[in-house]
């Protein structure tokens, strides 16, 4: 289907491919993985003809059609929400324009008649007489309403933007469909059909992500760039990372009696199976689990970075009481009637439809925003960790990394650049690294100072809003493990779902008509009929 041979990209003397030699088949997914810098993106570019390699060459099948989900949001603004998608099939759309302009010419002859005839088998044959209606299913179907299908690009708020573009990706069953963070801005719903969407996908999908749950509910192969190349291995990503982490330890145990290895790889390839077998992701399409081998799985050389949050102290029971809070933006409501009392141990997800809502109701509880109306009152013995969505506030200063941390060393030893250099270096910043300007810093690089400095303040609150943006998979992952395992109390809003499932023990949802509170894994909440009745009512205006 879609083939990459002897393929090499090199950019000055870095060298990101080296002879890499690939084949996607028609009926997989692909999650392209492979850590900050190794060429992810560009190696999707490079498949979609958008760069030239510096060697090589990529081979699609001849009568084949790609297509590539849209990254440029304002690309379409003069077109209808309709015309958007239905360019994403640009051989029916230039048909379709063509007609359309023989049509209107005012001196329409025969020449002009039998042209008209030609195209129109040709535009039959592409099952173009139903376009429009296919393209607005689907737009209905990733929840853009019938009277937005008219509206063009540049009237549609960012979020809406996404799942048009996202439906032109997806029109027209193309024969090969590429993916760069497909889950960006989407809310859980719209994730959620995507997901079941590619796992009935009959042709083939290569997909980058950050999205663990994403990788895991749709991937049949997972291609990890490492070392210069690039390795199909049969599976989900979590197989993938499992697998990768068990090859690493048996590595280490050099004196470990081959059988005893194998025996182990067997016993772990069963258990994975049965699991996934389980689980409610594993796709529908594939039993790929069956004919999981790890033998040839080498150990990755990524590095995760070393997140343990401490606490000072422990907390009484006493942690959180939220009487009767309310917040609006531009008279627009985004939550009232909030009643909350946050218990020891508490590891909530807070969510909304409204991504400002969350924001706001951490930045209240912060004291950095005013309420409308109500109040909150913390614990006397709880401290408190913030890490906001937008954290640029805090790197407006110029001061390296080891400088920037001792903002927050409470005593004489913490300001030793010997203790301040540890917090950095657990998360990467190692070296002359530790002396770059803060100043200066990618997103990733932000977040991962901003967890340093959630760390060296051993609270025994943790209040995280979309706490995986800009990280790695490594990053995450660690992240992820660390809350888990983390005895203090969390509040955390995020768009990650296996984030979310994993350390949610509660849900709190903000609605402009009030709040839901259960003691319920992020899962059961969300299938919850119930809750889907009450959740309904509870965004109407």
């Amino acid at each position: 289907m879609l083939s990459v041979s002897n393929l090499s990209v090199q950019f000055g003397k870095r060298v990101l491919f080296d002879e890499v030699n690939v084949t996607f088949t028609q009926g997989n997914c692909y999650g392209i993985i492979g850590a900050n810098g190794a060429g992810k993106s560009t190696f999707l570019k490079i498949l979609s003809k958008k760069i030239e390699p510096t060697s090589g060459h990529v081979h699609l099948e001849p009568g084949k059609r790609m297509s590539v989900l849209e990254q440029d949001h304002y690309a379409y603004d003069e077109y209808t929400a309709l015309e958007t998608v239905i360019r994403g099939n640009k051989e029916l759309f230039a048909i379709k324009k063509e007609m359309d302009d023989l049509y209107a010419k005012p001196d329409f002859g025969d020449a002009d008649s039998d042209r008209v005839g030609e195209l129109q088998i040709i535009f039959e044959e592409m099952n173009g007489w139903n376009a429009d209606s296919d393209a607005a299913a689907l737009l209905s179907s990733l929840g853009i309403s019938e009277d937005l299908h008219y509206t063009p690009m540049a009237d549609l708020d960012n979020k809406l933007k996404v799942r048009v573009l996202l439906a032109q990706a997806l029109f027209g069953n193309p024969d090969v469909l590429i993916m760069d963070e497909p889950t960006n801005d989407l809310d859980f719903e719209t994730i959620g059909w995507l997901e079941n969407f590619l796992a009935n996908y009959d042709n083939t999908v290569i997909v980058v992500s950050h999205d663990r749950h994403f990788l895991d509910a749709v991937c049949t192969h997972i291609s990890d760039i490492d070392f210069g190349k690039i390795n199909h291995y049969s599976g989900n990503y979590t197989f993938w990372y499992e697998s990768s982490q068990l090859a690493a330890r048996q590595r280490a145990q050099q004196n470990k009696k081959s059988e005893e290895k194998a025996k182990e790889l067997q016993e772990f390839i069963q258990r994975f199976s049965a699991n996934v077998a389980k689980s409610k992701q594993a796709t529908s399409r594939k039993k790929m689990l069956e004919k999981l081998k790890v033998d040839d799985i080498k150990p990755s050389s990524r590095r995760y970075p070393a997140i343990i949050f401490e606490r000072e102290r422990e907390a009484g029971d006493q942690i959180l009481n939220v009487e009767n809070l309310a917040a609006s933006i531009d008279g627009e409501v985004l939550f009232k009637n909030v009643d909350i009392n946050l218990a020891k141990g508490d590891k909530v997800a807070v969510i909304s439809k409204d991504s400002r809502a969350t924001s706001a109701f951490y930045e209240i509880i912060n004291g950095k925003m005013e309420a409308d109306s109500g109040e909150f009152n913390w614990g006397v013995t709880t401290t408190q960790s913030y890490l906001p969505v937008d954290n640029s506030a805090y790197f407006e200063v110029d001061l390296n990394l080891v400088d920037w941390l001792r903002q927050w060393a409470k005593t004489e030893e913490e300001r030793e650049e010997v203790f301040v250099r540890g917090f950095l270096g657990k998360m990467l910043f190692s070296g002359e690294e530790a002396l770059k300007k803060c100043n200066v810093l990618s997103g990733g690089e932000k977040v991962r100072c901003m967890l340093s400095r959630m760390m060296m303040i051993r609270a025994n609150v943790l209040m995280l809003d979309e706490p995986t943006n800009h990280l790695d998979l490594e990053s995450i992952t660690a992240f992820n493990n660390s809350l888990k395992n983390f005895k203090g109390t969390v509040m955390f809003t995020t768009h990650d779902h296996e984030f979310a499932q994993t350390v949610a023990t509660r849900v709190i949802e903000l609605t402009p008509n009030g709040c839901i509170d259960r003691y319920l894994s992020f899962d059961d909440y969300m299938d919850d009929k119930n809750i889907k009745e009450q959740r309904a009512k509870m965004y109407e205006v």
